[in-house]
């Protein structure tokens, strides 16, 4: 009896496997160009695959034609769920229509997809906070409301293709920009509308040309501003260079801010050449994600927690927004390598 009782089971949990195994997932990641996105992709294809699905993972070399390819494929292969991190926001309505008009939800991730309906929900970090974070990071670290001190400032805003970009910058400038009016901050070459400051694709090199611009423009003197609000660490590590390239040394650098702790730019932080960087643990923002799909799926309630913030220009997208924090020098060991998210060898040298 014990001997059939547990062949039952045993045959339950098979059962019980396969079903659970059922279910296809298409993940659609902009580039491998940038190491946020390579993380992104594995954490999120891994755990889905850990929860049992089968995964499609594509990057799509920055080209938005390749990214309709992409899900066109996926929704060929019948994908039950869509994850899309969107290239151009904007671009992808007439792909995710065809997706919507196969019955397959779509969950945009970490950028918004935009003039569309056919997006179900929204899994991301709080973008703004990101910004505010970088603001408090740069007025606590200059005493801002207790200095008498005057400081200078460059600003550089994320692409503007980007839905992400405007809120990065809108979080740091609502911080900092009462200290510009007051003097205690001066952008010395006038430019700090997001526009102007932004740079497309996020684009290093392209950074790098900017802050080159800037230099020449608005610090022959040979004094490097004293802050370089950078939203992310691509372009973090464009203004870095331009600075090295300048014969500014470590001593004479300015505080600048990023986002996405890349490994370049978190030895730059350990040797100082960048004051912090915004860390956004892609394995928390995978777990949420597998969440969602296991709720969507299952025809459960999806979890979220902002159901105001994100209008799309058509409608007001579910989020779900995880927190990020910031790593400096005094504390990526912790966040970065303790946790398990870099190897003590990937940050060395």
């Amino acid at each position: 009896m014990k001997k059939i009782l547990s062949l039952v089971l045993v045959a339950m949990l098979v059962l019980a496997g396969a079903a659970f195994a059922e279910g296809k997932v298409g993940v659609a990641m902009p580039t491998q160009d940038l190491q946020r996105w390579n993380q992104d992709g594995a954490n999120m294809k891994a755990q889905l695959e850990e929860a049992g699905y089968e995964v499609i993972l594509t990057y799509s070399n920055n080209e938005v034609a390749k990214q309709v390819s992409d899900i066109e494929n996926m929704i060929l292969n019948e994908v039950d769920a869509l994850v899309v991190a969107s290239i151009d926001g904007s671009a992808l309505g007439t792909v995710l229509a065809s997706a919507k008009e196969e019955g397959i939800p779509v969950i945009a991730y970490d950028r918004l997809l935009t003039d569309t309906d056919a997006v179900d929900y929204y899994a991301t970090f709080d973008n703004y906070m990101v910004g505010t974070i970088q603001g408090n990071f740069i007025k606590d670290k200059f005493d801002l409301d207790n200095t008498t001190e005057t400081y200078t400032m460059e600003v550089f805003g994320g692409s503007p293709d980007d839905n992400n970009a405007l809120y990065f910058y809108q979080g740091a400038w609502d911080v900092l920009s009462p200290y510009v009016e007051a003097g205690k901050l001066v952008v010395k070459s006038g430019q700090t509308d997001f526009q102007t400051c932004a740079i497309l694709g996020w684009g290093t090199d392209d950074a790098q040309a900017r802050m080159d611009n800037l230099l020449t423009a608005y610090y022959s003197d040979g004094v490097a501003p004293d802050i370089v609000l950078s939203p992310n660490d691509s372009l973090a590590l464009g203004i870095t260079n331009s600075l090295k390239a300048a014969g500014f040394t470590l001593e004479e650098f300015p505080v600048i801010t990023g986002q996405d702790c890349d490994v370049t730019n978190t030895k730059n932080i350990i040797a100082g050449y960048q004051a912090m960087s915004v860390f956004k643990d892609t394995r928390t923002l995978a777990t949420q994600v597998v969440k969602m799909v296991d709720a969507i799926l299952s025809g459960e309630e999806v979890p979220v927690n902002d159901t105001e913030t994100y209008d799309n220009g058509v409608k007001v997208v579910p989020s779900y927004l995880c927190e990020p924090v910031f790593a400096d020098v005094n504390n990526y060991q912790e966040l970065l390598i303790d946790s398990g998210y870099y190897t003590a060898d990937q940050l060395a040298g």
